[in-house]
């Protein structure tokens, strides 16, 4: 079996797309399932020592300093160049360029294809047009969304609630839901002591950890308040933060407004094949409150890693913030939030079996089962697609 896969944004862009879509065709190799991908080049794209990713000509998204937007001419001249190559399904990733590219392509080959809804539409334009009111931002994305599911074959769902989003929206197509699995490397523990010792952590200090997109739809600010709100009685915890993003700068602004810099501190983006376990290791407790996760990828890694995990659940984060997972659930106030946080602390008992339940759950999440399920709907789709139409008297 041979897939195109397309989207417009991949690595060295870090976030969740990109990470689905690399873990994905790692597995799927291993189940004989071939693929080509064509993703956008930017300004420091690494070498690329996977023969099959096709860099795009893109050009600067206005105001987003991350993202590219493929040219539309250097993506119809790459699928072009890659036509003889008899792919049996195509995958879209992503709902821009890649999106029409994609759907084009699969018709003028009479192949199925498939889009995965990674990213929860509606809340990414609150957040980036935040001129237009929200009920026309709303009625917008809606439409938008219903429009780009009737076209593709059947969708991929990363988590049981973006599957009730989208029947709530309206859409007809099939929905699957097949989330993003770990892959292997991820349970590797890594070295707590040797982060804390680059980064100049005293080993007694308890330390909380963010990671992921720095972006404003991340709801970073809403940590900072709750961490805020816990200096009050445990003065001795540090934050950080590691990742990039557009909500940098706003965020280590906050941090000295609130007079926290020599609490919290920003240590950019970490390679996931380097030092992310060991950070993810060093923290005492993982910490989370983004609004617009599909899936939410970060709290499976710490898991993975045995932290207790104290976050809010939204949309996608619920299909695994699921009893036992060694997780605390609680509200969207900084107090409530903070007092979460110092019952982990504070009771190192309950620590210790959150640890453990966190690094047992985490094991059922193996993205190896994942790409089987996504194999299993292609074939599905393909053989859909194969055969003849029946005449009906």
């Amino acid at each position: 079996m041979r897939v195109l896969f397309i989207s417009d944004v991949y690595f060295p862009r870090v976030n969740g797309v990109s990470t689905s879509i690399r873990t994905f065709r790692a597995d799927l190799t291993t189940l004989g399932v071939e693929s080509t991908l064509v993703a956008p080049g930017y300004d420091r794209t690494p070498e690329e020592p996977d023969m099959h990713v096709v860099r795009v000509s893109s050009a600067r998204v206005p105001g987003d300093p991350e993202d590219r937007r493929m040219k539309s001419g250097a993506v119809a001249r790459a699928l072009e160049q890659l036509a003889s190559d008899n792919f049996d399904l195509v995958h879209i990733h992503t709902p821009f360029v890649a999106h029409y590219a994609g759907v084009r392509f699969a018709r003028r080959r009479g192949i199925p294809v498939v889009a995965t809804y990674h990213t929860f539409f509606e809340e990414y334009l609150h957040h980036y047009v935040p001129l237009m009111p929200r009920l026309i931002g709303r009625v917008l994305a809606r439409r938008f969304t219903r429009s780009q599911c009737a076209q593709v074959a059947a969708l991929v769902a990363p988590s049981e609630p973006m599957r009730a989003l989208l029947l709530e929206y309206g859409v007809k197509t099939r929905i699957e839901v097949i989330p993003t699995g770990l892959p292997a490397d991820r349970y590797v523990q890594g070295n707590g002591k040797r982060f804390r010792e680059a980064h100049r952590i005293p080993k007694d200090r308890p330390l909380l950890l963010y990671v992921g997109r720095v972006a404003h739809e991340k709801n970073i600010d809403f940590l900072l308040l709750a961490f805020t709100e816990l200096q009050r009685t445990r003065p001795d915890v540090m934050f950080a933060i590691a990742g990039e993003g557009p909500a940098l700068n706003h965020l280590q602004a906050q941090v000295a407004r609130l007079g926290l810099n020599s609490q919290v501190f920003f240590i950019g983006y970490l390679a996931r094949e380097g030092e992310l376990a060991d950070c993810y290791a060093a923290a005492d407790v993982f910490v989370f409150a983004s609004r617009t996760e599909t899936q939410g990828l970060v709290l499976l890694e710490a898991l993975a890693q045995g932290r207790p995990v104290v976050s809010t659940a939204h949309l996608g984060t619920t299909s695994i913030l699921q009893a036992g997972c060694g997780a605390r659930v609680a509200p969207e106030r900084p107090e409530a939030f903070a007092q979460a946080i110092a019952d982990v602390l504070e009771d190192p008992e309950r620590a210790a079996r959150l640890s453990e339940q966190a690094h047992s759950y985490a094991q059922t999440w193996a993205s190896s089962r994942m790409a089987a399920r996504l194999a299993s709907l292609y074939q599905d789709l393909i053989k859909s697609a194969t055969q003849p139409a029946v005449a009906v008297a």
